[in-house]
């Protein structure tokens, strides 16, 4: 089968007996040329089957109206409703999306930020990878004046627009709600340390302990790498073994939530009324696990939009480097059957 030759605005510009030049002003509006000219000239380009070379366009004027998306896996929940949010608010601007993923890898990161840059894109938009810690590779697009907005997992000591929910007092809010369904031996499973969102969440958690008087067990609180259905299951093996296991378990995800129910179920141990389990981000799948599962709401639709009109509004104002903007969101606890013991609760011992 013969490939068909790409048409240019040479072939419009042959065909109709115009300049390239005419034909390219006729194609982007140009008020230098007549209504019924550029009318004639785009129904020809789309019987002709023209395309533009947007690439080649973004080139000429060092950018290409698409928003660069790099995240840690498209295939999860949390993340596609981000790009949704980013998607929509950039399309209704007439700006397009490219959108890669890391898959929780460091070196994949780089080589996605180097494939992006080399995009010539207006603005990137980056939800880190468990592995980052050094963030030398995103420097090259704050020093070309081309907005970085990292959302959710946020660096610490980097100048960029941040996206984030308030992820302490969500860690508390959870931690606390277990407590009040009436659990004394919560334990936490605790993503990398090192990402801002793992780091605030224990942080919640271990303040609720303290405020109510239970006692912060290390052997309770499971750091994981990658917050796995595997890494969960394995965990809740251990902690079920324990000559006192627990009798709560706060998820940093619902991933490893559900493993935690799924696991408890198969070793015999009811739950909640036995093991009272809550998750993070409310994925579909929460409400479909039996029990269903409690957890934390995460707005990740609306932070996907923020994160673009951040993106959309710097490139309209051309800001001078006035990168240091955080929006910090809200979040709700979503109450299901797998935390509802209904049995007395503690009092706070102090005030927060």
């Amino acid at each position: 089968m013969k490939i068909k030759k790409e048409v240019t605005i040479y072939d419009l510009a042959k065909e109709l007996n115009y300049s390239p030049s005419t034909i390219s002003r006729a194609l982007n509006n140009h008020k230098s040329i007549s209504k019924k000219t550029i009318k004639l000239i785009k129904e020809a380009a789309v019987e002709m089957g023209y395309r533009p070379n947007n690439l080649a366009a973004g080139l000429r004027n060092n950018r290409s109206n698409t928003i660069g998306i790099l995240i840690s896996h498209i295939s999860r929940p949390f993340q596609a409703s981000l790009i949704s949010g980013i998607e929509e608010t950039a399309r209704k601007a007439g700006y397009n999306v490219l959108i890669s993923q890391s898959n929780d890898k460091y070196e994949n990161e780089i080589s996605n930020t180097n494939a992006l840059y080399d995009s010539r894109i207006t603005g990137l938009i980056v939800s880190l990878s468990m592995e980052t810690v050094d963030m030398g590779h995103f420097q090259k697009f704050i020093d070309k004046g081309i907005p970085i907005v990292f959302v959710d997992r946020v660096p610490d000591n980097f100048n960029s627009y941040k996206v984030v929910i308030d992820n302490y007092t969500a860690g508390y809010s959870a931690t606390k709600h277990l407590i009040e369904q009436g659990c004394t031996r919560i334990a936490h499973f605790a993503g990398a340390q090192h990402r801002n969102i793992y780091e605030e969440r224990k942080k919640g958690y271990l303040d609720a302990l303290r405020e109510y008087g239970l006692p912060i067990e290390e052997d309770l609180i499971i750091h994981f790498k990658t917050l796995s259905f595997e890494e969960g299951n394995k965990a809740t093996k251990k902690l079920l073994k324990m000559p006192n296991p627990p009798d709560g378990i706060f998820s940093s995800n619902d991933t490893a939530a559900v493993s935690a129910i799924m696991c408890a179920k198969k070793m015999g141990v009811s739950v909640p009324q036995d093991l009272a389990v809550i998750g993070f981000n409310d994925d579909p799948i929460a409400s479909i696990v039996q029990p269903s599962l409690s957890t934390v709401s995460h707005p990740a639709n609306k932070m996907g939009t923020i994160s673009a009109r951040r993106i959309l509004d710097h490139s309209v104002q051309n800001y001078d480097n006035d990168l240091s903007e955080i929006t910090v969101l809200g979040t709700e606890i979503i109450v299901r059957e797998s935390s509802l013991k209904k049995t007395p609760v503690l009092e706070p011992k102090q005030s927060r």
